[in-house]
């Protein structure tokens, strides 16, 4: 179904980080950025659609008055807002936003670290767009930050905390359908394995909490009002959002799961573990009875690789990106 593509090399390898890649298509330059996390440094490519063209850039984990800085990233991420695209990187020190070509940084928000170091470490992780004008993103202590992003220039503000976790915020996602009738439009996921279901909005509404097992949820999405959550355990769960109704249990990896991700237009869902396996599965949802049904199509192994990123490369799923620990290249699969 899918066949190895080129591969794009990559000035550093990938941290061992959840959801280690970014993705993001600009299709009026038949161009697609990619970001790689590794340490203290974002790895960018931006790669043109006919396999010619690769220029890179690296961001560094800055602060504000700080020449260098050892301060660890934990993730980057793009975000989609109907009118800007943004780049936005979380760290053991703070929160960047960057235009998504990674040119200019038009936001610094520093966490509140503790004057005397605690057991308890500080950090953000979990970054999701939402809603027309809004960007959450967790941090360690549970809570969720959502700032209020203007459609141009710098006056982001923080708008809202929302304090509803208990444990570190692994991942977060927003209704990607894009169906106007969904009640959920965001999903929350924590480390001990709990999920909070949210409506955006001036102010956030909490819809629903699904609670963990002990066992913490990696990656999270959202697709057609179903919560579609990977665990530590291997396992993919799928929940009804609104209700927590649990749809269906899929044992789908050896080890940790990685990475999540769902192709919005057709379906496909794209799982990625320590295992050095990438599945691909199809979801399908009958709107009479809102039940979902999952169906395993196609997987590849990456031969001794610890899998730590995967995104599909556009909406319908036809291309594929995979970044593995300590691996200086971004693996591409194509549909055949």
């Amino acid at each position: 179904m899918y066949h190895k593509e080129k591969s794009i090399q990559l000035k550093n390898s990938a941290s061992a980080l959840y959801n280690n890649l970014g993705v993001l298509r600009i299709a009026p330059r038949r161009l697609t950025y990619f970001t790689v996390v590794h340490a203290n440094v974002v790895n960018m490519v931006s790669a043109s659609w006919d396999g010619l063209n690769y220029s890179h850039r690296q961001l560094q984990s800055k602060e504000p008055n700080v020449a260098t800085s050892t301060s660890l990233i934990m993730q980057a991420a793009f975000c989609g807002l109907p009118s800007r695209d943004l780049l936005v990187v979380t760290s053991q020190k703070g929160i960047q936003m960057y235009e998504s070509d990674g040119s200019i940084m038009v936001y610094w928000h520093a966490l509140d670290t503790p004057e005397t170091p605690t057991a308890q470490a500080v950090f953000a992780r979990g970054i999701s767009s939402v809603w027309e004008n809004y960007i959450c993103v967790g941090v360690s202590s549970g809570a969720i930050l959502v700032f209020d992003v203007p459609s141009k220039g710098s006056n982001i503000t923080l708008s809202e905390v929302l304090e509803e976790h208990k444990d570190s915020i692994s991942d977060m996602a927003s209704e990607c359908s894009g169906s106007q009738e969904c009640i959920a439009d965001l999903v929350s996921a924590d480390d001990s394995g709990s999920l909070c279901v949210w409506k955006s909005g001036e102010e956030f509404q909490l819809l629903n909490k699904i609670p963990g097992f002990d066992m913490s949820c990696s990656s999270v999405k959202l697709w057609k009002g179903t919560v579609v959550a990977g665990y530590g355990t291997g396992q993919i769960r799928l929940y009804e959002a609104v209700t927590g109704i649990l749809h269906a249990e899929v044992n789908a990896h050896a080890r940790w799961i990685y990475s999540l991700d769902i192709a919005p237009f057709s379906g496909l869902l794209l799982s990625a573990a320590e295992d050095s396996i990438v599945r691909v599965w199809h979801l399908t949802v009958t709107p009479e009875t809102n039940n979902v049904e999952v169906a395993h199509l196609h997987n590849e192994c990456v031969t001794d690789t610890q899998i730590c990123g995967a995104k599909f490369c556009d909406g319908d799923g036809y291309a594929f990106a995979v970044t593995g620990y300590d691996l200086s290249e971004i693996i591409r699969y194509t549909q055949s």
